[in-house]
């Protein structure tokens, strides 16, 4: 998380990083996965459907994420349904969606209530009468992301063999196309299996992946 770029959004959003993007640190999936919803259910962790891609999961301290929306809600019409919102976080943490009938009957929101929670940006719709959990103004970021993540891959795959060391790409000179750190997109590209790692004697080879 400390690779998020929190200057680039003005310091409005909570840092995010990609549940794939741990398993580029580590490579037991299932393992990654068990502790993560260990987190969750302790109410420490969110995740968000971020809608770019079925996998694309990101993750948020649910403190990190309270404080930002907060932040965000200053002297606008919907902070108290907001505030009611996130007085339920640590019921919010295990889940990635919510019904109608949750929000009425278990939350007991009302469906102006509701409109509001989806204008402030902690509810998007995903379909008729369900939501998803959402971080407000996090548009920009999957913009950067995937932005960023083409134009990575594409420096792999102009690489002599469609392969490059990790090292070297670390400290390859980025166009404007990419807007985090190089090694954010790489835990992004790796955890994706966008590229094969390849151990060698002159250390790990990324190569492209042609899918």
């Amino acid at each position: 998380m400390t690779l998020f770029p929190r200057k680039l959004f003005n310091d409005s959003l909570p840092q995010i990083v990609m549940k794939h993007q741990l398993y580029s640190i580590h490579n037991d999936k299932t393992l990654v996965d068990k502790e993560l919803n260990k987190l969750r259910e302790q109410g420490e962790l969110l995740m968000f459907q971020l809608g770019f891609d079925a996998d694309a999961f990101g993750l948020v301290f649910a403190s990190d994420y309270k404080a930002k929306v907060l932040a965000g809600e200053d002297g606008r019409a919907t902070r108290a349904t907001v505030e009611k919102f996130l007085e339920k976080l640590p019921s919010l943490c295990t889940e990635l969606s919510f019904s109608k009938d949750k929000m009425l009957k278990e939350f007991r929101f009302t469906d102006s209530e509701i409109t509001q929670l989806v204008k402030s940006g902690v509810l998007t719709v995903r379909d008729a009468g369900s939501w998803w959990l959402s971080i407000p103004n996090s548009g920009k970021f999957t913009k950067y992301f995937i932005q960023g993540r083409k134009a990575v891959l594409n420096m792999v795959k102009k690489s002599k063999y469609s392969e490059v060391l990790k090292t070297e790409l670390e400290e390859r000179r980025t166009t404007s196309h990419v807007k985090f750190q190089m090694k954010y997109h790489i835990h992004d590209i790796v955890g994706a299996e966008l590229v094969e790692s390849i151990p060698t004697t002159s250390g790990t080879l990324l190569r492209f992946v042609d899918s």
